[in-house]
């Protein structure tokens, strides 16, 4: 039996998602709450399995709700949020950054009869399995006055000759990609491609979100454009719906068919990297659920590229690294903490860090 907890101020939606819950005999609605200390108060006294959780809550908000529950009490967090306001995008962008599994848009009225709740169901079930960490920044903010070991990853090729970097990520990947790019510094000098798994409705301003907090530009890419030439450095995003690949050096969007169920796709797009860049590359898989990528970085590492996986302690979902380590594809296994130096040094970049 998954035991849920659902937070949501408004008394008619609260109901509802307690309606639709209970038709499913796997579920069971443990408490409610319609605000974020009240959330709180009944996350560390029922101990559920789920929370359910909306932005916008008085007294405390659900970013606050959710940063405090996954730094004190971590429990899978589902985010149920509207998609339509900038505003509440951006909270649940930080919530994901913060430690939430998941993020559900709220039902428009234009789905098709039982398609919304089917989702809610199927949703709250698959994050309740998610064996979640203390909330990430916390956990590892409490390192970083430690002297860093020095790291034994060493490159294929020297520096000056890196082209390109590439992530991919899934469940997790909000708060993992934040934590590299802030740890670059505005001048860091190679392009950087990164395909992240995140429903259509809240992709719609991630570039956004992680340009306002990143010191390099991140933006959504444009089909025909050219890769970027290294000397300054720039974030692209595949957008929604659409695999990103390289194509006699330009950027192209595509809609062929999903691979692992996801489109964009990670080894899509890493296995264009290989053919285009080889070993002049490097790529990062990061924390996941599924299988996606683990290909296409085997294919990278054949074609002498330099491939880096995200460890298990750091991640929030190990599945997509896991499967990475199974084939062989990943030379280096790092905390996340460790990633962002690692390809400062990798690619003969002065520092690392925020630009004061």
């Amino acid at each position: 039996m998954v035991r849920v907890l659902i937070v949501e101020d408004s008394f008619s939606i609260r109901k509802r998602l307690v309606e639709i819950l209970a038709t499913d005999p796997e579920l069971e609605v443990v408490g409610e709450a319609e605000d974020g200390k009240t959330a709180i108060e009944l996350c560390q006294v029922m101990r559920p399995d789920v929370v359910t959780l909306d932005m916008m809550l008085p007294i405390m908000s659900g970013l606050a709700a959710t940063e405090y529950i996954m730094a004190h009490c971590p429990t899978p967090v589902l985010i149920i949020s509207a998609s339509t306001n900038r505003g509440e995008l951006f909270r649940t962008y930080d919530a994901l950054a913060a430690g939430a599994v998941d993020a559900l848009e709220k039902p428009t009225g234009e789905e098709p009869d039982g398609e919304w709740e089917k989702r809610l169901i199927s949703t709250v079930k698959l994050v309740a399995r998610i064996k979640v960490i203390t909330h990430p920044r916390g956990k590892l903010g409490s390192r970083k006055s430690e002297p860093r070991s020095r790291s034994t990853v060493e490159l294929s090729q020297p520096p000056s000759s890196i082209r390109l970097i590439a992530l991919g990520a899934s469940t997790g990947g909000p708060g993992a990609a934040l934590e590299i790019l802030e740890g670059l510094t505005s001048d860091f000098p190679v392009p950087i491609l990164f395909v992240l798994h995140i429903g259509r409705p809240f992709a719609t301003s991630l570039a956004d979100w992680l340009d306002g907090r990143s010191p390099l530009r991140v933006a959504l890419a444009r089909d025909g454009e050219r890769l970027p030439k290294p000397g300054r450095g720039r974030v692209i995003l595949a957008p929604a719906d659409h695999h990103l690949v390289i194509d006699d050096g330009t950027l192209r969007l595509t809609k062929g068919p999903e691979r692992h169920s996801c489109r964009p796709s990670v080894d899509v797009l890493f296995e264009s990297i290989a053919r285009e860049i080889g070993g002049d590359s490097i790529a990062c898989l990061l924390t996941g659920m599924g299988r996606d990528g683990a290909e296409g970085l085997l294919a990278i590492r054949r074609a002498g590229g330099t491939t880096l996986a995200q460890d298990e302690a750091t991640s929030v979902v190990y599945g997509m690294p896991r499967e990475a380590l199974k084939l062989g594809a990943a030379q280096h296994v790092l905390p996340l903490q460790q990633i962002a130096p690692i390809l400062t040094r990798l690619t003969g970049s002065s520092k690392s860090g925020r630009p004061s």
